[in-house]
């Protein structure tokens, strides 16, 4: 009979008890063991979870205090020299790899901060160089398995691979081979595994997601020469693969030293018999059936049709799980009290897919279809539901043409009109949109929501805080000015609770990176904007000012990729009506005075399918999608955008393609390293590299910014570089921002002088 595990659950609880606990830590309002007390109370909450639901093999070592690949870099002793300190303790240590600073310790340079191959999720990139030496310093994983033993539970430990963790390091020097350290590293890896078979484990999950990308024979190599050296210790190997097919690689799947493999049947179409001829009758088959990575409720009759040969064929030898972590989905679909009945029937989230697994399971042992379809009939309602269709949008992306992704001139002459209108110094100044989110801002927010402060109450505290924001870059003589966003919540959520076609949970929270918690809108029907979403705000800050203001609006593949995205229409289509609400939103804001208007783009690149050989299909659809929303702009309306965390190497010509008269970039944790992809290629536009950090508390002095800008004048002719920071300061403090803001400014006047 099939048995239930799963590959990683949320690890930041029902209320978001981990960001809470963690900036109270990082804040000096708790203590150490307060916050892993906290820790504790919700892992033994997950696992009760998953297990109430059926699981019966749980996850452990998903878990984290930042993410998982920056656990598995401390736990292998791979902490970069400058994040060592005599006055500190391996969590502080964790925290200034991540945030530059800790409770205790040294404050430094925070190492960078990439996606999570394909997801919205963040890791912090380890830093290797051809010197490295491996260790096993950090004993955390061990001491959550003992935890989940003596809660009666089964746990199953889940590793990075060595492979894998090797492919997302960087080299922190001069380039080298990072597969020539793979052999110590396996040796650490064995003390693991001898660690873990000591303590009685069965079964060790070691995940592997690189095998979705097209590997050269190098790392193909290095995958089953790893495999080959941590069989044989005492416990059981299963190789966990996920986010696309990985059917190109099973002929190396097959001759792996590994007890069981976890496919994703789910990433595209997958051939199960080649699957179960490659796993072999001698070790187990895992199917992740049910999507770990968006919402809906899974149709279990089609499942069961599909998987009941091959469960009658395999019996034991069967596992059944989600696709991937779990982590990308938020915790449990109960807590949604408000949500509308008829989208709560068609949804499933992290709690609810263990149970679907648990009715599957049930279904395939005893031939009894009855609950299954009984589950499944919401699946197919919302097939045939009429609510989903809007024919006035899609007559309008049915009458896209070339010529509507197409701005008026070409950038040349876009360039002087702009030049003339905003009469912008060398080297302009500017923020990426948002500014401190207060308590006093999010307690507005959260009334408002509730009813008990009302909309005229509502807007005059928006419009102060505006004043205040708007007074507060005059004062710091910023060049281009923002609203400060006072009055969003995060930067999809707000326009998808003002588009036709989205709808918002009041619980439904996912981990992007460390304590910072992101929910995604469910987009579940045609996307419309029925009115202006942020033309009333733009329009009141602009009115505070001679300087001008920048409307600031989130790009139709940021608001796709950070969304909960149907499943029943494609992914470009639905861009496209995105874009055309936004295209409605320019042209609104232009029409309102509004001469600069910045559409973000940061999940660009994330989107990228993990295959190069399907990257120009995405970047077709995707840069033209973006060219639509601009398309409504005049020649002397300035069209910005923003990308963070992106290897522009891989995108550059699109990048160029997308025709925004200004983009600007993170940058600054690399050190202007990701200036490279400019260094071969001819990129026309202007360009803002981000000359500090957001992500730390560290404030940048005068003389690095100036370094940084200086080494990005090296790549980019200097009457095309803006000075910026490298993404938006809601997470900030005022203090600090207000310090690095005023040494950002000083830069650039310095330069302008020098450069007179």
């Amino acid at each position: 009979m099939a048995l239930i595990h799963n590959l990683g659950f949320p690890r930041i609880g029902k209320q978001r008890a981990l960001k809470f606990a963690l900036e109270a830590y990082w804040a000096g309002t708790i203590d150490q063991s307060t916050l892993r007390a906290k820790g504790a109370e919700i892992r033994k909450q997950n696992w009760a979870l998953q297990a109430q639901a059926g699981v019966e093999l749980l996850p452990v070592g998903d878990f984290a205090w930042y993410d998982h690949v920056l656990a598995t870099t401390v736990m292998v002793g791979a902490v970069p020299a400058r994040h060592h300190s005599a006055d500190s303790n391996p969590l502080d240590t964790l925290f200034r790899i991540a945030r530059g600073r800790a409770p205790s310790g040294c404050a430094c340079a925070a190492s960078e901060m990439t996606k999570w191959f394909d997801t919205n999720y963040h890791y912090i990139v380890p830093e290797l160089s051809a010197e490295q030496r491996f260790s096993l310093t950090d004993s955390e994983l061990f001491t959550h398995v003992s935890e989940a033993q003596q809660l009666g539970h089964t746990p199953k430990p889940v590793l990075i691979g060595p492979v894998t963790y090797l492919y997302l390091a960087k080299c922190a020097d001069e380039p080298f081979d990072k597969l020539a350290l793979l052999p110590q590293l396996l040796e650490v890896y064995q003390q693991i595994l001898d660690k873990l078979a000591a303590q009685q484990v069965q079964w060790v999950q070691i995940d592997e997601p690189i095998l979705a990308l097209e590997l050269d024979s190098a790392y193909r190599q290095a995958l089953k020469d790893s495999f080959t050296s941590l069989s044989g210790h005492g416990v059981k190997l299963l190789l966990a693969t996920y986010f696309d097919d990985v059917s190109h690689h099973l002929d190396d799947i097959q001759d792996y030293a590994i007890d069981g493999v976890h496919f994703d049947w789910l990433a595209s179409t997958v051939d199960i018999q080649a699957l179960d001829k490659a796993v072999g009758n001698e070790r187990l088959l895992s199917l992740g059936v049910v999507n770990g990575r968006n919402v809906w409720r899974a149709d279990l009759s089609s499942l069961h049709a599909q998987l009941h040969p091959i469960a009658e064929q395999r019996g034991e030898m069967l596992w059944i799980a989600p696709s991937c972590s779990l982590l990308h989905t938020p915790v449990d679909l109960e807590q949604e009290q408000q949500l509308d009945s008829e989208l709560k029937s068609w949804l499933a989230f992290a709690t609810q897919k263990c149970q679907e697994l648990q009715l599957l399971r049930h279904a395939l042992h005893s031939s009894d279809t009855t609950a299954i379809d009984g589950y499944s009939a919401a699946v197919k309602a919302r097939q045939s539901s009429t609510r989903v269709n809007n024919k006035r949008v899609q007559q309008s992306v049915a009458a896209l043409s070339a010529q509507d992704a197409q701005r008026q001139s070409a950038f040349s002459k876009r360039a002087k009109t702009q030049r003339q209108a905003l009469q912008l110094p060398l080297l302009p100044t500017t923020t990426i949109g948002s500014f401190p989110q207060t308590q006093a801002i999010r307690k507005a927010r959260r009334d408002f929501k509730n009813g008990t402060l009302d909309s005229q109450a509502y807007h005059t505290q928006m419009e102060a805080e505006i004043r205040y924001v708007i007074e507060e870059q005059q004062a710091l003589g910023l060049d281009v000015l923002v609203h400060g966003e006072a009055e969003r919540n995060d930067m999809v959520e707000y326009f998808g609770e003002q588009l036709e076609g989205v709808s918002f949970t009041h619980f439904g929270w996912v981990q992007s990176y460390g304590s910072r918690c992101v929910k995604p809108p469910i987009i579940w029907g045609d996307v419309a904007r029925s009115q202006p979403m942020t033309v009333h705000w733009s329009r009141y800050a602009q009115s505070l000012t001679q300087k001008p203001v920048k409307g600031m609006l989130t790009g139709p593949v940021t608001i796709l990729s950070w969304s909960f995205v149907r499943d029943d229409l494609d992914n470009p289509t639905i861009a496209k009506q995105i874009a055309v609400a936004l295209r409605d939103e320019v042209v609104d804001l232009q029409n309102a005075g509004i001469g600069i208007i910045q559409i973000d783009e940061p999940a660009f690149r994330e989107r990228m399918p993990l295959k190069t050989s399907h990257w120009q299909d995405y970047l077709d659809w995707a840069t033209y999608a973006f060219r639509v929303a601009a398309s409504g702009a005049e020649d002397k309306t300035q069209i910005h955008t923003h990308m963070c965390y992106s290897e522009f190497n891989d995108i550059i010509g699109a990048i160029a393609d997308m025709d925004a008269d200004v983009i600007t970039i993170e940058t600054s944790r690399s050190h202007m390293e990701l200036l490279n992809a400019f260094e071969h290629f001819y990129y026309p536009n202007e360009i803002g590299p981000g000359v500090y950090d957001i992500h730390t508390p560290n404030v940048p002095d005068v003389t690095s910014i100036k370094t940084l800008i200086h080494k990005a004048a090296q790549k980019i002719p200097v009457e095309r570089l803006w000075v910026n920071p490298d993404c938006g300061l809601k997470t900030r403090q005022w203090q600090e921002t207000r310090a690095a803001l005023y040494n950002m400014v000083e830069a650039a006047k310095e330069l302008r002088q020098e450069l007179n």
